[in-house]
């Protein structure tokens, strides 16, 4: 039998193009495992990073998490969520040396709503259609006597946001990141009478900031990625910069002010959910001297926030979360970690020209006892919509120059062999960000969205 000529430039050919073609797919193949790996890298990291966390660590609450900071608006959430990154600091007058504060925050609704303008809930026709808002909104103001809070809206379609860490958000010239916020907002008396669905005053800022956030408050695993993922709290809460260093500059209706890492008293966080908690409480300050000693306390911030946070379906009465830093000492009172056996009595006294509130927590070894005022004539009563379409938080004050004291004590044994709260510290505070409002007496509050009670039902 003769054996058959094998022509070897063909045979070389056919062999170079099933090369090519593994490689290509070899190539293929390595890039989805890359990509699946890298995804679940990120997943793994961000679970290992909360373990760690929840297993304590020498900074305690003091741990940053670029995942919490990130854009959460995804799943049920887009269609029926909120999700903000909020800055607050102060600036001095470069002409007089006045001292002023400011806030900016970046505030998303419902982008899985969305269309080329920005969709209000509060116009009348979308009101009686239940059509939900969506929009991105440029929030930017100042406390004080000419208190006052501007909006700007993007429909979505012209928004732009990174889903990978860190965040990055943006709109024509309105920019936000972990590092850096710019951005312009003008409105006139004709604007904001004209369209009352913006909840708007009127008035005109520009700023452009470097944000350095250096102390965090990471609540733990309340608003972990196991939580996040059943959508479990209405309302989440994480600050990545409880203690914030800007600087930069800030025009507020035509004066200049400067903004500097050593006198801002800077702080920036973040909340998103399904709906807004009611009472809504919120402290924090990071410009206090100890009355001991009369020392500054440059290595020191607080922060606290609750009110009566909902799982699911349950509403948790009288709850707070806080933070205490101490010159490089960490002091939590975190109901959420109920292995601390943390107690908290809190009350907020509404008065005619001033709101107060006093906050005592404790657990088994610490005490906190804070009480700070701020007046009605600085602070102005903020604005926002829910996810539902309604306007229900009428009454929320806000402010950034409140004042007060701290008072901070350990337990120690007595000469007596008894064990008795001794005072570390008895400090006072300023420029104090404060919140506190309630829906008024017949308000609905929103039902639980389907989606969430079937997973807790299960």
């Amino acid at each position: 039998m003769p054996i058959p000529k094998i022509d070897i430039e063909k045979s070389k050919e056919a062999l170079q193009k099933a090369a090519g073609t593994v490689t290509e797919k070899v190539s293929e193949a390595a890039g989805t495992v890359s990509e699946k790996v890298s995804e679940a890298a990120g997943t793994v990291s961000e679970k290992f990073s909360e373990t760690m966390d929840s297993m304590g660590n020498d900074n305690g609450f003091n741990h940053p998490d670029e995942f919490r900071d990130g854009f959460m608006l995804h799943g049920p959430l887009a269609k029926e969520g909120y999700d903000w990154w909020w800055h607050s600091f102060t600036g001095r007058n470069v002409k007089t040396g006045e001292e002023k504060s400011f806030f900016i925050e970046f505030f998303t609704i419902n982008p899985g709503l969305g269309k080329d303008e920005p969709v209000f809930g509060q116009l009348p026709g979308n009101k009686e259609a239940g059509i939900r808002p969506s929009y991105m909104m440029v929030k930017a103001g100042a406390w004080g006597e000419d208190a006052a809070q501007l909006h700007r809206f993007f429909g979505w379609d012209h928004v732009t946001v990174k889903d990978e860490i860190p965040f990055m958000i943006s709109a024509e010239d309105c920019f936000c990141s972990e590092t850096r916020t710019m951005g312009r907002i003008e409105l006139s008396e004709v604007d904001v009478k004209n369209h009352p669905e913006y909840l708007s005053d009127a008035g005109k800022m520009f700023w452009d900031l470097q944000i350095d956030k250096q102390i965090a408050f990471n609540v733990g695993y309340g608003a972990g990625w196991a939580l996040r993922e059943m959508e479990a709290f209405q309302m989440f809460w994480h600050a990545q910069g409880m203690k914030t260093a800007y600087t930069g500059t800030v025009v507020w209706n035509g004066e200049e002010y400067k903004v500097s890492p050593e006198n801002c008293y800077g702080y920036a966080d973040k909340n998103w959910g399904s709906d807004f908690t009611s009472p809504w409480v919120w402290l924090t300050s990071n410009n206090m001297v100890s009355k001991l000693t009369g020392k500054r306390l440059e290595n020191s911030v607080i922060d606290i926030g609750g009110g009566r946070p909902k799982v699911g379906p349950f509403a948790i009465e009288g709850k707070l979360l806080s933070a205490f830093w101490y010159e490089g000492v960490p002091y939590e009172f975190n109901f959420s970690k109920f292995w601390t056996l943390t107690k908290t009595n809190f009350k907020v006294l509404d008065k005619r020209e001033r709101v107060v509130w006093r906050v005592e927590q404790e657990t088994p070894m610490n005490m906190i006892k804070v009480e700070i005022s701020c007046q009605k004539k600085d602070m102005l009563k903020v604005r926002y919509e829910s996810p539902d379409g309604g306007f229900r938080h009428t009454n929320l004050w806000n402010g950034g120059t409140g004042e007060g004291t701290i008072q901070l004590y350990r337990k120690n044994i007595s000469i007596k062999n008894k064990w008795e709260w001794e005072l570390i510290d008895d400090i006072e505070v300023k420029n104090v960000g404060c919140e506190y409002g309630e829906y008024p007496k017949g308000t609905v509050e929103p039902e639980v969205p389907k989606e969430l009670k079937d997973k807790f039902e299960k």
